[in-house]
């Protein structure tokens, strides 16, 4: 996809292509992945806004299934990677190998070598391995015995942890937290839903094969990055960033937090909204795109304090409880 300039430095066309677009991704998940809109939806924004996203659910809500189908969608290459005790650094990464017929090492990637990545339970494997891949998703390479390997764009990594403190984890610390662009919370499916993906698992054909003939590609890597560097064109309003600055600082000095959200905070506010806006057919954000990212972007930036847990409050409640607080701007 082509962007041109027109007016403000913009083709609106070239938008209500984005949109379009992203209506028919959309519309095309909902073929095999049912229900969880809004989690779809965010998922793509972080990938359109080159970010990573990590997700809290319990087991068995399909997240290796939307995987797959964003991965036929938008046209790219997708992996998994079950993160366990024992996994290592080079499990991830790839690592060189004695090739015999040369008599030479070479090099063989690892799964992270893909386009959109499920990291399934992330916090399973001790901090040097889960590290291993928050360094990759920072710099978008791998370093092997001093040799750089590029990972090619688009890279989108979709992290899982359990909600349920069980034996056998390792927290991730609040520096590699803040890493991900947004952290989603999936429920448990609505009764009528549940009922759909039932159907589906009792048609003749397995899921799998499903997602192959169901799944159109509407978009292939590279044109997923030239929609990437069209949302980076999307115009931020001098008092949209102010509004932006105003949350997050509010969050370091509100009572019932103890850690304030970071300035990347900020950035995954405003690069997010401006996804969000391309996504809408605009070339500007708008208030209501940062408000609708406050909790995704800033839920996992943010530590409660111990009198605020033991009085019931929620990081989601005072995080909503911060934007009443700052007057929203007029465009």
């Amino acid at each position: 996809m082509e962007t041109t300039d027109a007016g403000h430095g913009m083709d609106g066309a070239r938008f209500d292509e984005v949109r379009a677009t992203i209506d028919a991704v959309l519309a095309e998940a909902a073929k095999i992945y049912v229900g969880q809109e809004e989690f779809v939806r965010l998922a793509l924004a972080a990938l359109f806004a080159g970010g990573h996203v990590l997700i809290e659910s319990v087991p068995g809500l399909g997240k290796t299934l939307l995987v797959r189908i964003l991965g036929e969608a938008l046209g790219c290459r997708f992996g998994r990677i079950q993160f366990t005790a024992d996994l290592m650094p080079s499990d991830i990464t790839g690592q060189p190998v004695f090739d015999a017929r040369t008599q030479e090492f070479r090099f063989r990637p690892g799964p992270v070598f893909t386009n959109i990545l499920l990291a399934d339970e992330i916090n399973r494997s001790p901090a040097k391995t889960h590290a291993a891949l928050l360094e990759i998703m920072q710099e978008g390479r791998v370093t092997v015995d001093g040799t750089t390997h590029p990972i090619e764009p688009p890279f989108l990594v979709l992290a899982t942890q359990n909600p349920v403190e069980s034996e056998g984890t390792y927290a991730l610390p609040e520096a590699q937290l803040d890493r991900f662009l947004f952290k989603l919370v999936i429920d448990y499916p609505r009764p009528e839903e549940e009922d759909a993906i039932l159907r589906l698992h009792c048609r003749p054909e397995r899921l799998e094969r499903q997602v192959e003939t169901a799944i159109r590609p509407l978009l292939d890597a590279p044109r997923v990055v030239a929609v990437q560097d069209l949302c980076r064109r999307v115009r931020v309003d001098d008092r949209v960033i102010a509004y932006t600055t105003a949350i997050v600082r509010k969050t370091r000095t509100w009572p019932a937090f103890t850690l304030g959200a970071s300035p990347r905070a900020g950035i995954a506010l405003v690069s997010g909204a401006r996804v969000l806006a391309a996504f809408a057919g605009r070339s500007y954000v708008v208030p209501d795109d940062v408000t609708d990212l406050v909790l995704p972007a800033l839920r996992h930036r943010v530590i409660l304090s111990p009198e605020a847990e033991v009085a019931g409050q929620t990081t989601d409640g005072e995080l909503a409880a911060v934007l009443k607080t700052i007057e929203v701007p007029r465009l």
